[in-house]
């Protein structure tokens, strides 16, 4: 919810969370409604706006501060537990849960943008009817008031970017929002800074771009060009004749496993971090314990480090495993009718 100071001109929408990337941009849609940027924006202290509380000097976050300068505009907190510091959007809130919120209660939305429309409608009629204490409409006093002052806008809006730091791994990816992208692979084990939009990723080594990819929004997989690539891998450290030798000396169930998922990547360079992890689990539960728990999740058709792992965490490796010895014995019995029956 964000209102303007004069004529407490509404902006409401849904979000998925007060993260800080659905924070700021939800900022920037409620700068287009208003067609405008005020001069001073006036939040709580969630953690997406404020790194620091302080009664005189809080500390912004960097990226809430990066948006505003985009805009131009200032951004001063409520002191903490001052809720008179922000009383127009403390009203503003009161007001969209009596006119919004509670004629929404008996509707049922499916996706987040179905629920942002119907809002959109319920708010152009709160920002339309007449008030009371005040004469004419909070939109007839916003073309008057606010609207005059409000600063332009931007030519471009401004647009998210997400900062982490990154070690590139034996296979020369680095991971973002659970998808793998590829850098340089002279550059394994060094820490890169990946920049993310909602469209580009881009990996920063020494402050130089290195590598620049689309995006991806669904979890899993790898993207990666081949440039980046060392030729035929023998610059790698681990190879997949090195992950399937290691496999062999602990058993065939391993070896299939590895095997596997050297071969279900794009790359086999790309299951290094999978084999890693299944192998290393040897030492925790011994050579016995993965081998058995490798073959169970062959039978199970599923061999993933994560039903591996399972397997092993609530000792089930061994069920539906048999041996000659523990084999069922043939049945012999009056009432069986033998294969002899249906001839």
């Amino acid at each position: 919810v964000a209102t303007l100071g004069a004529s407490n001109y509404t902006y409401v929408e849904a979000g998925r969370s007060q993260q800080l990337e659905d924070w700021i941009m939800a900022h920037t849609r409620a700068f287009q409604f208003f067609g405008g940027i005020p001069r001073l924006l006036v939040p709580d202290n969630l953690r997406s706006a404020v790194t620091k509380t302080h009664r005189y000097m809080p500390v912004i976050n960097e990226n809430y501060a990066r948006m505003a300068r985009h805009y131009g505009t200032a951004v001063m907190p409520a002191r903490p537990y001052k809720p008179k510091d922000k009383s127009k959007a403390e009203n503003a809130v009161l007001i969209v849960e009596r006119w919004i919120l509670m004629r929404l209660r008996h509707e049922y939305f499916y996706t987040l943008s179905s629920l942002n429309q119907r809002i959109r409608e319920l708010l152009h009629d709160l920002n339309h009817r007449q008030q009371r204490v005040h004469p004419g409409s909070r939109y007839e006093l916003y073309t008057r008031f606010d609207k005059p002052a409000l600063m332009p806008l931007p030519t471009y809006p401004y647009e998210y970017i997400d900062s982490k730091q990154a070690r590139v791994g034996p296979d020369y990816h680095v991971l973002y929002a659970k998808h793998a992208y590829s850098v340089p692979h002279n550059l394994v084990s060094h820490t890169v800074t990946v920049e993310a939009t909602a469209q580009i990723i881009c990996v920063y080594y020494q402050g130089k771009v290195v590598a620049q990819h689309p995006r991806k929004h669904h979890d899993g997989g790898f993207t990666t060009v081949k440039e980046h690539m060392p030729d035929a891998h023998i610059k790698q450290r681990w190879s997949a004749e090195r992950l399937l030798s290691w496999a062999d000396s602990i058993g065939n169930g391993v070896r299939a496993v590895i095997s596997f998922q050297l071969e279900r990547r794009q790359h086999p360079e790309q299951a290094i971090k999978s084999c890693l992890a299944i192998l290393s689990l040897a030492k925790k539960y011994s050579n016995d314990r993965l081998e058995a728990a490798s073959q169970r999740a062959l039978l199970l058709e599923q061999p993933y480090l994560k039903v591996i792992t399972n397997l092993l965490v609530n000792n089930k490796e061994r069920i539906g495993i048999a041996t000659t010895a523990e084999a069922t014995p043939p049945l012999t019995h009056h009432n069986i009718r033998g294969p002899r029956y249906y001839q």
